[in-house]
C-alpha cells in the first residue's frame, strides 16, 4: 500500500538558540535537487506561516525565550496537521526547531481523540525541560514537557513571572488535551546529552532509552522490534528524527551537535523499518542548520534518510 504523503513545511527557529535552523527545509530540497530526485514535485506540500520577524525583537522571558511566538507556531502547526489527517493524508513534517514538535502532536492527538499515542523520539537531547528548569531558556528544549504537561518543580531552579506562567500554560493545554501522551507512551533514542532536572524525570518515570552503544550492541532490527513492543499498547505512533541524533562526524550541520551519535546508515535503517509499521502515522525531521555545515551535507544526509523512510511505504 502507498501511503499519500502531504509534506508539511514549518521554516521555524524561534526556539533555538543558534540561528539558521529556519533554512532547513530549503537546504533539504536542494540536497533533493542535487540528487536529481523528483521527491518535491511528486508530494503535495504545505508551509505553515512563520513568526521569524519575532527573532529581531526582544526574546521576552530568559526562561522561555519568545514563548508567544511559540505558542502561535504550536497552534499552527496542530491546526495543519489535524487537517492532513483528516484528509487521510500522512504528514510527513519537515521543520526548523524542534519545539513545533508539540504542535504536530497536538495535531496528531486532535485528530484522533480516544487514540492512545505512542512517540518515538530520535534525538540526541530527551526536551524534557520547563521553563522551571531550563538551563539556556530556549524551547526547542521543551516539547516533550508541552505535550507531557510537566513542569518538574521538584527540580526548580528558575522563577517565572505571571506572563510565562499563562504562556506556559496555553502551550501544555493547547488543543484542550493535557497531557497528550504519558511517559509509558514514550521511547527515546540515542538520547545522550541531559541535565539533571530531566535526567530525574527519566529515572522516575521508567522512560525508555535506547543508547547508541545498545543500538550497536543489539542491532537496529532489535531495537526496533523491541521498541514497538513496548508501544504495543499505542493506536498510533509518531517517531520525530532530530539530526543531532547523528554523530557529528557525519556533519555539524545542526545547532547542538553531541558525540557519540548514530551514523547515517544506522538512521536511515531504523527509519525504513519504523515507517513499515502500520501504526506509525507521521513523520517529522527537525534541525537541519545549513548555516553550520560544510556543503549542505546534513541536508544530504536528511534527505537520503528521508527517501528511506518513506519508500518503506511502499513495502509494507
Amino acid at each position: 500500500m502507498t501511503k499519500n504523503l502531504k509534506i508539511i513545511e514549518v521554516k521555524s527557529e524561534l526556539g533555538a538558540g543558534t540561528r539558521g535552523a529556519s533554512l532547513g527545509v530549503d537546504a533539504i530540497k536542494i540536497a533533493a535537487l542535487d540528487f536529481g530526485s523528483r521527491f518535491f514535485k511528486t508530494h503535495k506540500s504545505v508551509e505553515v506561516p512563520n513568526e521569524n520577524h519575532l527573532l529581531l525583537e526582544s526574546s521576552g522571558s530568559p526562561y522561555a525565550k519568545r514563548i508567544s511566538g511559540i505558542l502561535t507556531m504550536v497552534e499552527r502547526v496542530a491546526e495543519q496537521v489535524e487537517e492532513t489527517l483528516g484528509k487521510h493524508e500522512f504528514p510527513v513534517v519537515l521543520a526548523g526547531d524542534h519545539s513545533t514538535a508539540a504542535g504536530t502532536i497536538t495535531g496528531i492527538k486532535k485528530a484522533n481523540p480516544k487514540a492512545k499515542l505512542g512517540v518515538i523520539w530520535i534525538d540526541a537531547h530527551a526536551d524534557l525541560h520547563s521553563p522551571y528548569t531550563t538551563p539556556s531558556g530556549n524551547m526547542h528544549g521543551m516539547p516533550l514537557a508541552m505535550v507531557l504537561d510537566e513542569d518538574n518543580l521538584e527540580s526548580k531552579v528558575n522563577n517565572l513571572d505571571q506572563e510565562t506562567l499563562n504562556y506556559w500554560y496555553q502551550l501544555k493545554n493547547v488543543g484542550k488535551i493535557a497531557p497528550k501522551i504519558n511517559y509509558r507512551d514514550l521511547v527515546l533514542i540515542s538520547a545522550r546529552d541531559m541535565e539533571k532536572p530531566e535526567e530525574s524525570l527519566i529515572k522516575k518515570n521508567k522512560v525508555k532509552n535506547f543508547t547508541t552503544a545498545e543500538l550497536r550492541k543489539r542491532g537496529v532490527e532489535r531495537v526496533v522490534i523491541d521498541t514497538l513492543q513496548y508501544l504495543d499498547h499505542c493506536d498510533l505512533i509518531y517517531i520525530s528524527f532530530d539530526v543531532d541524533s547523528l554523530d557529528p562526524t557525519a556533519s555539524r550541520g545542526t545547532g547542538t551537535p553531541v558525540a557519540q551519535g548514530l551514523t547515517e546508515r544506522e538512521a536511515g535503517n531504523l527509519m525504513s523499518r519504523f515507517l513499515a509499521y502500520h501504526k506509525v502515522c507521521c513523520f517529522e525531521i527537525v534541525e537541519v542548520n545549513p548555516t553550520l555545515d560544510r556543503e549542505n551535507q546534513m541536508a544530504e544526509h536528511a534527505f537520503e534518510i528521508l527517501i528511506k523512510a518513506t519508500n518503506a511505504f511502499r513495502n509494507e
